[in-house]
């Protein structure tokens, strides 16, 4: 199939290096196991840097053309493409705040310069405000920095991260709490990885809860101060863009896969009488109808990563687009992977079929912030405004 989205990147995926990657991806399934041969193979091939700018050593691609790599990379192994992507994510918000004017985020463009890999320490057990309020206690130091206590329930690349984001909130001012964004060292004592990623899909993320006692971020690693509540900060800005349009790229790289795998899939059937089961007008309908689904995410994720590269003003119509797009693509995604199923048929449903571990890979999506509930809560606001405080 032609990549119509294409835009002649500096940099590309070998495609011997994705076959050794979907050959891997069973046994990390299997095993529960981190992609520690994936990340070695892919950080000697660069792609830790693809987001740097040439003159640090890197390829100086933007988000389109990272979205279009981990579209790729998903669909050979959905999460190594996850959980690398949060690294991606760190690397164009720096690109994204770079752009436009700010520099505060050069640690993490020095840091992928330098192949260390970047993690987000931001999900935590029901803080469905995601980045704009913490449940995490930050204290200053006194000298510009600061520590942090609390636990991040979901980081991805728990055993590998480099440098891992925290953020939490300190209340020393009462009327006017604020929420502290920094970097750890993995060298550092305070942080503790819990060992408890065991889940239905998406299990080489490794994404384990992670405890942080007091861990201690210095003045040089803390990147921005914010109060809390909603903002249009380019920090948030950068990452919010960056995480819904890759998120987004990967489930759009899970929905392709399975539309492929099921292509070839009727492609091997026929009907006891002969006849092809590619022939049968309900699965051709099927098809028709999930490659025009997929199109339709694949195209609006390129239209607005394109617009972030391109410095499009949105305005206010920024985070409907960002969530919108981000849920499509998942549900999207789900769906296709269910038609795929159906239509091929019970051999799909066996344990080691490729299509049976799409299954449950493609069912994370619906976790990841923003879900479909607060995605129509966020374009409902911008329709009508905010909801009227009970008298």
């Amino acid at each position: 199939m032609t990549d119509t989205t294409a835009s002649s990147p500096g940099w590309e995926l070998d495609d011997a290096l994705l076959a050794r990657i979907a050959a891997r991806a069973p046994g990390y399934d299997r095993d529960g196991r981190f992609c520690t041969e994936d990340l070695a193979e892919l950080r000697d091939a660069g792609y830790l840097r693809v987001g740097v700018p040439v003159g640090s050593g890197g390829a100086g691609l933007g988000l389109r053309d990272t979205a279009r790599i981990q579209r790729r990379l998903a669909a050979a192994a959905p999460a190594t493409a996850l959980g690398l992507g949060m690294h991606q994510v760190w690397v164009q918000a720096a690109r994204a705040v770079g752009a436009r004017g700010e520099s505060f985020l050069q640690i993490v463009t020095d840091a992928a310069a330098a192949d260390r890999l970047l993690a987000f320490g931001v999900s935590e057990a029901g803080n469905d405000a995601v980045l704009f309020d913490s449940t995490t206690r930050a204290e200053s130091d006194g000298a510009g920095g600061w520590r942090f206590t609390g636990r991040k329930s979901t980081v991805s690349l728990a055993p590998a991260w480099d440098l891992l984001s925290v953020f939490g909130r300190d209340d020393s001012d009462p009327a006017a709490p604020v929420l502290v964004h920094g970097f750890v060292e993995r060298e550092q004592p305070g942080h503790r990885a819990l060992g408890d990623w065991d889940t239905l899909g998406m299990r080489a993320t490794r994404s384990d809860a992670t405890e942080l006692d007091g861990v201690h971020v210095p003045a040089d690693r803390i990147v921005r101060v914010l109060p809390v509540g909603p903002s249009a900060d380019p920090l948030v800005f950068g990452i919010f863009a960056a995480f819904e349009l890759l998120v987004a790229a990967v489930y759009a790289g899970i929905a392709e896969r399975a539309l492929a795998l099921a292509v070839e899939g009727v492609g091997r059937r026929t009907a006891l009488d002969g006849t092809p089961r590619s022939s049968d007008p309900d699965v051709r309908r099927a098809l028709a109808d999930a490659q025009g689904a997929v199109d339709a995410v694949v195209l609006q994720i390129d239209a607005l990563t394109r617009d972030v590269d391109d410095l499009v003003d949105h305005g206010p119509r920024w985070f409907p687009l960002l969530v919108g797009t981000k849920a499509r693509s998942v549900d999207t995604a789900a769906h296709v992977v269910d038609e795929a199923m159906r239509v091929v048929g019970g051999g799909a449903y066996r344990a080691g079929a490729e299509l049976a571990r799409l299954a449950r890979d493609v069912r994370a999506g619906q976790y990841h912030p923003s879900s479909r509930d607060s995605a129509a809560r966020t374009i409902a606001a911008a329709l009508l405004g905010p909801v009227p405080a009970p008298h």
